[in-house]
């Protein structure tokens, strides 16, 4: 299960409004009691198709992180279940109930299951491979989750990378993928690459590339979009500012970028590269996560852009 501590801005769509949301994602651990100890994982390679990559494990329930977000008036953070089993659950529901209507959860949600988890207090469910099979958006079962909870409880989380275009070239590892982007700073647009939703734990290539179309389309029918950029995923290594940008100018509902956050300098990169439009999450990089950045100046810093009208964590 994951939490990721964060504040939704009310104002993106009609102005600036970036925001920093932290992530921690946890499930049950072999060493100890489910509820007495989570993992915060993130899978740091797209081509590590087996067990995720543990970056932090944390010896508190998932509700002391609740309530610390909670008593920070931080809500809109994500509680992604890694493990399909009745622990992962129990760890979710503990959040949810610490923090009612402050949280959104994620992690094999299905239109018979959604609706449960809106009653356990989630404000929201968070929606990703099983609107996609085989590779293509299935329109059936996205209408399914709209049915099931209400577009206004639907945020769909969409993990892209970055791949050459078809008949423009092999990438750096002759496999299709683009070179790996330069964070911090975005580049002009090129016709020669371009990012595509992945499934299957990042394995495998949809057919839905992350344009303005896609993000127009899916924006109608929920009230957020979660994008990971998976090619930084969890390094510590900077943002993608491409996708940042490309978010930012394209997105018409609300939206937050996952992705590389290492440094109260990435929070800043987010707010100036989406014209303070998408709000990002920040996970292993915090301290609370066993990273560098302090919880206490990742709010503060998200505290003054709200006041500023500019971007949030």
């Amino acid at each position: 299960m994951g939490e990721e501590m964060g504040e939704r801005s009310e104002q993106r769509g009609a102005g600036p409004s970036a925001t920093p949301t932290a992530a921690l994602i946890v499930h049950r651990s072999p060493y100890s009691q489910p509820h007495h100890s989570s993992h915060f994982c993130t899978n740091t390679s797209p081509d590590a198709a087996t067990t995720p990559i543990t970056n932090f494990t944390a010896a508190l329930p998932s509700s002391h992180y609740a309530r610390l977000y909670k008593d920070a008036g931080l809500g809109g953070g994500h509680v992604i279940m890694l493990g399909a089993d009745g622990a992962s659950a129990a760890a979710a529901r503990e959040a949810l109930a610490a923090f009612p209507g402050g949280l959104q959860v994620g992690g094999g949600i299905t239109p018979s299951t959604a609706p449960a988890w809106i009653d356990a207090g989630a404000a929201a469910v968070i929606v990703t491979s099983y609107v996609f099979v085989d590779g293509r958006l299935d329109e059936g079962r996205l209408e399914a989750m709209v049915g099931a909870v209400g577009r206004e409880r639907l945020v769909l989380d969409l993990s892209c990378r970055k791949r050459q275009r078809q008949g423009a070239g092999a990438g750096a590892a002759g496999d299709g993928t683009a070179s790996p982007p330069s964070p911090s700073s975005p580049s002009p647009p090129s016709p020669a690459w371009e990012y595509v939703v992945v499934a299957d734990r990042w394995q495998t290539f949809t057919d839905t590339p992350v344009n303005a179309g896609t993000l127009g389309a899916l924006g109608s029918a929920c009230c957020e979009l979660l994008v990971h950029g998976v090619d930084v995923e969890g390094m510590r290594l900077g943002v993608d500012a491409d996708l940042v940008a490309l978010l930012g100018a394209a997105c018409p509902v609300p939206v937050t970028y996952a992705g590389g956050v290492a440094v109260m300098g990435d929070l800043e990169t987010v707010a100036s590269a989406s014209g303070g439009r998408v709000d990002v999450t920040v996970g292993s990089a915090l301290d609370i996560f066993g990273g560098d950045m302090a919880f206490e100046e990742v709010v503060a810093w998200s505290r003054r852009q709200q006041a500023g009208a500019g971007g949030r964590v």
